[in-house]
């Protein structure tokens, strides 16, 4: 009697720690799954964001904004159908997203670069407003895309605030104005991976990208590199008519023949944005020798500038407020060559 007894607690504890076992493993997936979604898809929600500041006036919206519900982000990540827009049925069948092939100047050459590797990229952050621009004038990217700005109130949606936010505000601007732009957007860190480079590469790969569009597009003069630097908040930030900047800071290669035309071009800008908004660029530095770069990609046009936005304590609010005065610096400019 006693060992049937022993017996039937035996099994009970095993059902019990059975059913314990299962609990666990729906707990750690759905946790795992959450988590991978919130990390792996983190572009569509930033690129969600971002059209929200483009289409609002008043930047202080965080509060405002409302995340997909689990179930319906979990069924567009698994289908790339969004149970909110219908519309996106008609597009399941169609999710390819590559790049064409980069065709390099005559006498450009890249070594170890694997071009049938192009078709496995993906885009880091979307465009949250895709447009086709028939004449670009200027185009703008990020050789490090991964430069982040400060994430506070943004962290618990998953935002992620950061340079090619910029590149895609300033592309906004500039459109509206008039100046057609557009934007690099695809993953220069998977790019790096999957050739086997590493991060002193980067320009070596959005090198790429920048000769691929401007042999795509003859219309294209001004080559703009947005970068994030690492200064602290007070050095990078200014406050004018009661509004807060990112301070900018325009970095010149010297070892490339249009050194000098791009060093005029920056000192240009230089000049009209510290006239209009006093103390908002901190300058102009040249970069050469041992240990940097030196030519920052600045030989493929002689109106190439490398421009850093704040740094990584700067909201993107403050960087929003810069990126909008010099978009209105830029053109001005621009017709005045005209």
């Amino acid at each position: 009697m006693k060992k049937i007894f022993k017996a039937k607690k035996k099994r009970k504890r095993l059902i019990k720690f059975r059913y314990l076992l299962f609990l666990g493993i729906i707990y750690l997936s759905f946790d795992t799954t959450y988590g991978y979604l919130l990390n792996k898809k983190a572009d569509l929600r930033n690129s969600e964001y971002l059209m929200m500041a483009l289409s609002n006036s008043n930047h202080h919206f965080v509060s405002t904004y409302k995340p997909k519900r689990i179930i319906s982000k979990t069924l567009s990540f698994l289908s790339n159908v969004d149970i909110n827009n219908p519309i996106s049925l008609l597009n399941f069948n169609n999710k390819s997203n590559t790049v064409l092939a980069a065709s390099l100047l005559e006498g450009d050459h890249v070594d170890n670069y694997d071009l049938n590797k192009q078709e496995k990229l993906t885009t880091y952050i979307k465009d949250p407003n895709p447009a086709k621009v028939d004449n670009p004038r200027v185009y703008i990217y990020n050789s490090h895309q991964l430069e982040n700005y400060n994430d506070k109130n943004l962290e618990i949606y998953n935002i992620t605030p950061n340079v090619m936010m910029a590149s895609y505000m300033l592309k906004e601007k500039l459109n509206d104005l008039g100046i057609g732009a557009i934007v690099n957007e695809f993953n220069l860190a998977e790019f790096i991976r999957i050739n086997n480079w590493q991060h002193g590469d980067s320009y070596k790969a959005s090198r790429i990208f920048t000769l691929d569009a401007k042999n795509k597009y003859n219309t294209l003069e001004y080559y703009i590199d947005i970068h994030r630097d690492a200064i602290k908040h007070d050095a990078g930030t200014i406050k004018i008519n009661n509004k807060d900047y990112a301070r900018t800071l325009f970095v010149v290669g010297l070892e490339n023949p249009n050194y000098k035309s791009n060093l005029e071009l920056a000192n240009t800008l230089h000049a009209k944005i510290n006239k209009l908004y006093p103390g908002l660029s901190r300058g102009v530095i040249k970069k050469q020798g041992k240990g940097v770069d030196g030519v920052y990609n600045q030989d493929i046009s002689p109106k190439s500038m490398l421009l850093e936005v704040g740094g990584y304590e700067n909201s993107i609010e403050e960087v929003m407020n810069t990126i909008e005065a010099f978009s209105k610096i830029l053109f001005e400019h621009i017709k005045g060559e005209s």
